[in-house]
């Protein structure tokens, strides 16, 4: 962190975090100096000279080759020749690498939450490998893990801030309130300049260049953003032994899934279904979603934003749900299952159907357990109705970084970040190291043998450790889940089969894409947001455990409306009408 102690900017921060903790309100329009400071004049001495970066093209050697040498080995880790490398996309990934290494000592502090999959960040085989190539040593400074939210609002009140901040929209009201605050820099006329990677790849495809851009035209940080929209990860998904005793078809409609669910429970699932996601939710759009009854906002067939739970179809969701929880089609602690024990239930003969990531359920069903399934699309209330998802990815995927008004060295913290949008970053960041973790195919496309560290840890740990352990799966960069995913990868997975099975099958037109909302706005829609979440959950948990009668729904939305519904809805339409302008 630095050692940088502007009471100005540190009072400054503190009167901002009570406001927008306080009151959710954000009437205070004072801005600090920096905010309108010359980023440049942050930079220490130490320069950075543009270096003419030429490379002897070593494809021949590399690609194919299943046995290199540790001359080979050294040359691709050690070196930021990416000759080896195809271009397997629609866009060329860019090759600027006219900033390494960067000259003098440069140390930047980065803040980022803590991963329990990532005992030290700081030793971390990829990070180590960019801290050599690029010349920029990192020192890495994560929360105890479950104190992220804590730590972060104490970083910030506090004033004293580090380079950079992964996930920097934890900020009260987001990344761009984080800027106009005076805590995060406006990146916009540095970014051509400073991030040629991350500027060339942005700006080669619209909708890449329209989800990383504000309303205003501004850039403010670094963004994941894929090559493609990733496919559809959480779906319903069907042990093939369940299929084969009840002698069943994989269900579609509502009806036919109540057949399957009754006829399961019938042959011995306990509780066929493991009503919920990831975190004992029950709002995923599977169930709901046939009956138009979305999680939370959508497009309706005008294009204009509406609320799910608002919809004409509710009651008759919420009382078929009613109905098949008093069946025991369900789990019986649904609402409140965490991640272990949903999994738990999964590998007993308790569960027929998971609604789950196919990835996940490839680690835990098919690989610790030998659990054959299939994916379902999402249900439909009719036959002949489009299976639909209100996920879309929008080339948007991982996490983002913003660089903070107390950077020592603008230059080289954006340096670093720029790295990860080249072609040589693209591949260590996905694919980890070359030799141990991967190889390059005929075409040039990094790939993970059987033996690669990924697959046999030598201290013997799964891939849903390694895939962390080796790589990194969410960051800043250009993230290639379909080819660097080792749980979609793996010798034998259909993960990837059913991901891509579900993308292309299903209907996503009512899909709202990323928003942002101006300071007042981002305060206002979170107090709203948060009041109607609240009591969504109450109702519709209460009414579909029997807790209250279905036509308690009616009550329900009196008090949705009464708190705000239309208010929020008018600023989330209005946060889409500027982002279809930009």
């Amino acid at each position: 962190m630095k050692n940088n102690t502007k009471r100005l900017v540190s009072l400054l921060f503190v009167l901002i975090l009570i406001i927008s903790t306080v009151t959710a309100c954000s009437g205070n329009n004072a801005k600090n100096d920096t905010a309108d400071r010359d980023p440049g004049t942050n930079n220490a001495n130490v320069t950075q000279e543009k270096n003419d970066v030429a490379f002897t093209d070593i494809s021949g050697d590399i690609r194919g080759n299943t046995a290199p040498t540790q001359e080979q080995i050294d040359e691709v880790n050690a070196t930021l020749n990416d000759t080896y490398l195809g271009d397997n996309y629609d866009e060329v990934i860019p090759s600027d690498y006219s900033a390494y290494p960067v000259k003098g000592d440069v140390v930047l502090d980065v803040w980022m939450p803590a991963n329990s999959n990532i005992p030290d960040m700081n030793n971390h085989a990829v990070q180590k490998q960019v801290e050599k190539l690029t010349g920029i040593k990192v020192n890495f400074i994560t929360p105890p893990i479950g104190q992220e939210a804590d730590a972060f609002t104490l970083m910030i009140s506090s004033g004293d801030l580090p380079d950079i901040i992964i996930e920097p929209g934890r900020y009260p009201g987001g990344l761009e309130a984080g800027v106009n605050d005076g805590a995060y820099l406006d990146l916009t006329d540095l970014m051509e300049k400073n991030a040629p990677n991350y500027t060339q790849w942005r700006n080669s495809d619209e909708t890449r260049r329209k989800t990383t851009v504000t309303d205003g035209g501004r850039l403010l940080g670094f963004y994941g953003i894929a090559p493609y929209s990733e496919w559809t990860w959480f779906g319903m998904l069907i042990k093939q032994e369940a299929l084969d005793k009840t002698g069943l078809a994989v269900p579609n409609t509502i009806d036919e899934w109540h057949t399957f669910l009754t006829k399961a429970k019938e042959v011995g699932y306990k509780a066929p279904l493991n009503y919920g996601s990831t975190y004992g939710q029950i709002f995923t759009g599977i169930i709901n979603g046939a009956y138009g009854v979305w999680d939370w906002t959508f497009l309706d067939g005008n294009g204009k934003v509406a609320w799910g739970p608002a919809q004409p179809k509710a009651k008759e969701y919420l009382a078929t749900m009613q109905q098949w929880n008093k069946e025991g089609l369900l789990n019986p602690d649904w609402a409140t299952a965490d991640f272990n024990q949903r999994m738990a239930s999964a590998i007993s003969g308790d569960t027929a159907v998971m609604m789950d990531s196919p990835d996940t359920m490839w680690s835990y069903w098919k690989e610790q357990s030998g659990i054959d399934f299939v994916g379902a699309l999402n249900p439909v209330l009719n036959t002949g109705d489009k299976s639909a998802t209100t996920y879309k990815n929008f080339k948007r995927t991982g996490t983002e970084a913003a660089i903070t008004t107390q950077a020592d060295n603008v230059e080289a913290a954006m340096a670093w970040l720029d790295f990860s949008y080249s072609k040589k970053g693209w591949e260590i960041i996905n694919f980890g190291e070359y030799g141990t973790v991967h190889l390059i195919d005929d075409s040039g496309m990094p790939y993970y043998p059987e033996n690669s560290y990924i697959y046999k840890d030598p201290e013997g740990q799964p891939v849903s450790t390694t895939l962390w352990k080796y790589r990194m799966h969410t960051w800043p960069n250009i993230r290639d889940e379909h080819h660097a995913n080792p749980l979609i990868t793996a010798k034998g997975s259909y993960s990837g089969e059913i991901r891509k099975y579900w993308t292309e099958n299903m209907d996503t037109s009512m899909a709202v894409p990323p928003l942002t909302f101006t300071k007042e706005e981002a305060s206002r829609e979170a107090e709203l947001g948060n009041q109607l979440s609240t009591l969504r959950g109450e109702y519709f948990a209460k009414i579909i455990m029997g807790e209250l009668p279905v036509d308690a729904y009616d009550k329900f939305l009196k008090e949705a409306q009464s708190m705000g519904l239309d208010e929020f809805l008018s600023i989330h339409q209005a946060a889409l009408d500027r982002y279809n302008k930009r």
